[in-house]
C-alpha cells in the first residue's frame, strides 16, 4: 500500500492528542476576544490587531517559536563547541562555518520539494507536520546536549535546516490566503519583525543558558524541547487552509524541480526580479551579520557583550523598519518603499565605513565603556538605520511576490526564492572571505557592500521601472503634497478597467499611480512627453501618447489600438477625457475618444468597467498651469505639503456609458 508524505503523522499521535486536549481546555477557558473569528477586511486599525485574529495569531506565534528555537539551538551548540568542548576534528575556528553550512544545505536540496508539498496539501496540515518534526528533532538534540555528543548535534543541525526548509514556503504562502490585500503588508511586517525578535531572543537565551557551569547544556536541552512542544500546541489553533493545487504530481528530483521552479518564477518578470532583489538583501545582510564579531573585537575593541549589543541594535532596526511599512504604505502593497530602503541601506553602510575606519586603538572594553564613547553612537546609529531601511526594502518585496504569484504555484515561487537566498548567502560568505584574503579591512568591506548595493539597486529598478515609478509617486504624495484617497476600494485589484479622471496638472498621472495598488497604463497628450524629466518618467511608465486626429492621424489611430490592447490583456488604463490640462481649474467637456476605446476593447460583448475619479484642490499648486498667449505659465503657487485629494467613485453602469454621463460622474466626485 502506498503511503503519502503525511502518513508519518501517525508517528506523532501522542503529541497530537495532547495538543487536542490542551486546545479544548483553552477554548473553554479563554475569552472570545482572544482569538476572534476572521473579520471583514479592514475592520481593524493596524497590523497589531491581527494578533487578536485566529487566522493570524496562532500562525504568528508558531513561526515565532520555531525561529527562536532554531537560533537558540544553533547558538548554544556553536558556543559549546567553541568554548566548552575540545573536538580535534572540529576546531573552534571552523565550528561556526560548519554549523552554518549544514543548516543552509537543506535549502538547496529540498526547497523545490517543500514548495510542491505546500501547494499540494492543506497548509495548516503542513505546518503541524513540520512542528511534529521539530519536537522529534529537539528530543534527539536533547540527547546530544546532555551527552555532549557533537555528531548527533551536527545531525540535528542538518535536520533543523530541513525543518526550516519545509516551513519557508508555507510561511509566506499562508498569508495571502488569510489576509486581504490591504492587510498583506502589515502581516508581512509583523512576521518579519517577529522573526528577527525571535532570532535575537534565541541567540541571547541560548548563550546565557549554555554558559551556566555544569548544567548549562541540560538547560538548553530542556528549553529546546519545551519550545518545540509549545510551538506544536499553538499550531493546533491555526485554522484549516485549503490546498491550492491538490492535483499536483510531486517531482521528487530536487535538481530538475529546482530548475523548473526557477523557470516558473521567470514567467512573471516582476516577480522574478523581486526574488533577485530579496536575495540581494540577504547577501547584504549576511555580510554585516557575519562580521559583527570581528567588527566588535578588531575595529571597535569591544568584548563579546559588545558583539551582542551590535546584534541587538541590528535586530531592533529590522523589526522597526518592518513595522513601519504598513504606516508608510497606507496599508497597501507599496513597492515605492523598496527604492527608499535601498537608498538608506547604501547611505548608512557607506557612512558606517567613515564612522568606524579611524577609531583609535584601545584596550578591550565592555558595554558600559563602549557606549560611553560618543564616536560609537554613530556606529550604532548607522547599524540601526541601515537595518531599518533593510526592513523597508524587504517587506514590500515579499508582499508583491505573494500578491503577483498565481495561487496554484505560489509556494513553489517562494521555494525558488529560498533557493536563490541560499545561493546569495553562500556567495556573500565567499566574497567576504576573498576580500578579507585580499587584506580589505572590515570597514572597507562595508564600504564595498554599500556601493555594490547602490549599483545593484539601480540596475534592478531600471530593469523593473515599476519600482522607480512608484517611488516617484510616493515622494510626490508624501513630500510634495499631503495626499488623501477616498473610495480606493473601487479600484479593481484584478482584471481590466478604465480609470477616467479630470486633468488638472502635469503630475496627475503620478498621483493616480500612488493611489492604485496595480500598475496603470496612461493615454496622455503627446506634448507632455516633451516636458523635461516628466516626459522620461512617462515613457518609462509606457504611457501611450495621443495627438488630435487633425494634427497626427497616424499617432491618433495607434494610440487607440494600443489602449484597447491594454484592456484586452486585463490591465488598468487611465484616460483624461478633457483632452488636456484645464486652463482655469474648471472641468472641461469630455471628448468621445473613450467610447472608441471601449468599443475596440469589447470582448464577447463584455465592456470593461469604467471607474470615475476626481482630483481635488490641485489647481493652483506647483505643477498646475494656465495658458496665456500660447505659453504655459504658473497661475499661482501653493506651498509645500499642500493638501490634495483623489475621490474614486463606483463603476459607471454600462447603460450610462457616454461622455456626458461620465463627465457628470466625475463632476459629482469633485464636491465629495
Amino acid at each position: 500500500m502506498h503511503l503519502g508524505p503525511f502518513s508519518v503523522l501517525a508517528l506523532f499521535e501522542l503529541p497530537e492528542l495532547f495538543a487536542y486536549l490542551v486546545t479544548k481546555a483553552l477554548r473553554m477557558t479563554s475569552s472570545a476576544t482572544v482569538f476572534s473569528a476572521a473579520p471583514e477586511p479592514d475592520t481593524h486599525p493596524n497590523q497589531f490587531a491581527l494578533l487578536k485574529q485566529r487566522r493570524f495569531a496562532p500562525f504568528f506565534w508558531t513561526q515565532f517559536s520555531g525561529a527562536a528555537n532554531d537560533n537558540l539551538f544553533k547558538f548554544a551548540f556553536t558556543v559549546m563547541v567553541t568554548y566548552q568542548l575540545s573536538v580535534d576534528w572540529l576546531p573552534p575556528a571552523m565550528a561556526g562555518l560548519v554549523i552554518g553550512a549544514l543548516f543552509i544545505l537543506p535549502f538547496l536540496l529540498f526547497s523545490a520539494t517543500s514548495g510542491q508539498l505546500t501547494d499540494k496539501y492543506d497548509k495548516t496540515r503542513v505546518i503541524r507536520f513540520v512542528k511534529n518534526l521539530e519536537v522529534v528533532i529537539m528530543l534527539i538534540a536533547a540527547y546530544g546536549f546532555i551527552n555532549h555528543n557533537v555528531p548527533v548535534l551536527l545531525l540535528c543541525t542538518f535536520l533543523m535546516g530541513v525543518h526550516s526548509t519545509l516551513f519557508g514556503p508555507v510561511k509566506f504562502a499562508y498569508l495571502p490566503q488569510v489576509l486581504s490585500e490591504r492587510e498583506l503588508t502589515g502581516g508581512n511586517g509583523m512576521v518579519e519583525m517577529g522573526t528577527f525578535v525571535a532570532i535575537l531572543m534565541g541567540n541571547i537565551i541560548g548563550g546565557l543558558l549554555v554558559a551556566v557551569p555544569q548544567v548549562g547544556s541540560a538547560y538548553v536541552a530542556i528549553i529546546c524541547v519545551a519550545a518545540a512542544v509549545v510551538g506544536r500546541l499553538v499550531a493546533q489553533f491555526i485554522p484549516a487552509n485549503p490546498a491550492t493545487d491538490p492535483g499536483l504530481k510531486i517531482n521528487w528530483n530536487p535538481v530538475t524541480e529546482t530548475w523548473r521552479n526557477l523557470m516558473l518564477a521567470r514567467e512573471n518578470i516582476v516577480v522574478f526580479r523581486s526574488l533577485l532583489g530579496i536575495s540581494w538583501m540577504w547577501f547584504f545582510g549576511a555580510v554585516f551579520l557575519s562580521q559583527f564579531s570581528s567588527l566588535a573585537k578588531d575595529v571597535l575593541h569591544g568584548n563579546e557583550q559588545v558583539a551582542s549589543l551590535l546584534l541587538v541594535v541590528f535586530s531592533i532596526g529590522i523589526a522597526t523598519g518592518s513595522l513601519l511599512c504598513e504606516v508608510l504604505s497606507r496599508r497597501q502593497v507599496e513597492i515605492a518603499l523598496v527604492p527608499l530602503g535601498a537608498i538608506g541601506m547604501s547611505v548608512f553602510a557607506i557612512d558606517l565605513y567613515f564612522a568606524s575606519r579611524g577609531l583609535p586603538a584601545a584596550e578591550t572594553m565592555g558595554v558600559g565603556a563602549f557606549i560611553a564613547i560618543s564616536a560609537h553612537w554613530r556606529v550604532m546609529a548607522d547599524l540601526a538605520l541601515l537595518s531599518l531601511f533593510a526592513g523597508l526594502y524587504s517587506v514590500p518585496m515579499y508582499a508583491l511576490i505573494q500578491m503577483r504569484s498565481q495561487p496554484t504555484h505560489r509556494a513553489r515561487i517562494i521555494a525558488a526564492n529560498n533557493i536563490l537566498n541560499a545561493l546569495f548567502m553562500i556567495a556573500s560568505s565567499v566574497i567576504a572571505g576573498a576580500l578579507l584574503g585580499a587584506h580589505f579591512t572590515i570597514p572597507e568591506i562595508f564600504l564595498f557592500t554599500g556601493i555594490a548595493n547602490a549599483v545593484v539597486a539601480a540596475y534592478i529598478f531600471l530593469l523593473v521601472p515599476e519600482y522607480l515609478l512608484r517611488f516617484v509617486a510616493w515622494v510626490m504624495t508624501h513630500m510634495v503634497y499631503r495626499f488623501k484617497v477616498t473610495g480606493e476600494q473601487h479600484i479593481p485589484t484584478e482584471g481590466a478597467a478604465v480609470l477616467v479622471c479630470n486633468h488638472v496638472s502635469f503630475v496627475d498621472a503620478v498621483l493616480l499611480m500612488a493611489a492604485s495598488p496595480r500598475p496603470i497604463r496612461f493615454v496622455m497628450d503627446h506634448r507632455i512627453f516633451q516636458v523635461p524629466v516628466l516626459g522620461w518618467l512617462f515613457r518609462l511608465a509606457k504611457a501611450i501618447p495621443i495627438a488630435p486626429q487633425k494634427e497626427d492621424a497616424a499617432l491618433y489611430e495607434v494610440a487607440f489600438a494600443r489602449a484597447a490592447e491594454v484592456l484586452r490583456e486585463g490591465d488598468l488604463l487611465a484616460i483624461f477625457p478633457e483632452g488636456g490640462i484645464t486652463q482655469d481649474g474648471t472641468l472641461q467637456p469630455f471628448k468621445g475618444g473613450i467610447m472608441k476605446i471601449l468599443e475596440r476593447a469589447n470582448v464577447d460583448g463584455i465592456t470593461p468597467p469604467v471607474i470615475p475619479m476626481a482630483l481635488t484642490n490641485l489647481w493652483g499648486s506647483y505643477f498646475s498651469r494656465v495658458e496665456q498667449g500660447g505659453a504655459m505659465v504658473r497661475p499661482f503657487r501653493r506651498g509645500m505639503f499642500n493638501p490634495v485629494g483623489l475621490n474614486v467613485g463606483a463603476a459607471v453602469k454600462a447603460k450610462d456609458l457616454n461622455p456626458d454621463a461620465l463627465r457628470h460622474a466625475v463632476a459629482g466626485l469633485l464636491s465629495v
